[in-house]
């Protein structure tokens, strides 16, 4: 994950690999500012009646990326419960290392993907007969992050008003 310091987004003149990356690592830091420097109860706290709260979005998003690119692309074990609420240990502070660990992780896997058309090992969704392509599962996390992203705006404004990126 790139750390950058600007809130633009990414250029539009790259191929279309880096494009996506791009953009996934832009929503991925975009989640990251969210969480930084939120106190841990706060952190943990309920925002809305479904009980989602920041740490459990990132904690969300960890198991959600290994599970697509490890797991499912790659075929790696074990699969991860995406659903988990965080541990008593987790922290704001743990988590996002943890985040960038797996982003690390998944971004390795994006690279070594010479072609975005090939299927991944397996696929994550129990409807599915064939495994997605990388181009697939790319843009499903630009989607997915991009909407937790969006959570994560909401929550952090009701727990101190922080506003924008």
């Amino acid at each position: 994950m790139t750390n950058r310091g600007d809130v633009r987004p990414p250029s539009g003149n790259e191929d279309e690999k880096t494009t996506l990356v791009t953009f996934l690592d832009y929503l991925r830091e975009a989640i990251v500012a969210k969480v930084a420097g939120v106190p841990d109860a706060a952190g943990r706290a309920a925002g809305v009646p479904s009980g989602t709260s920041l740490l459990w979005l990132l904690k969300h998003l960890i198991a959600v990326e290994h599970n697509w690119f490890a797991w499912a692309y790659r075929g790696e074990e074990p699969r991860v419960d995406d659903d988990a609420l965080p541990a008593d240990a987790d922290t704001a502070d743990t988590l996002i290392a943890e985040y960038r660990e797996t982003v690390r992780r998944c971004n390795e896997i994006i690279a070594e993907c010479p072609d975005l058309d090939r299927p991944g090992a397996r696929s994550l969704r129990e409807t599915d007969s064939c495994p997605p392509s990388m181009r697939w599962l790319l843009v499903h996390m630009i989607e997915k992050t991009a909407r937790h992203a969006g959570h994560a705006d909401i929550l952090r404004e009701q727990i101190d008003g922080s506003t924008g990126r």
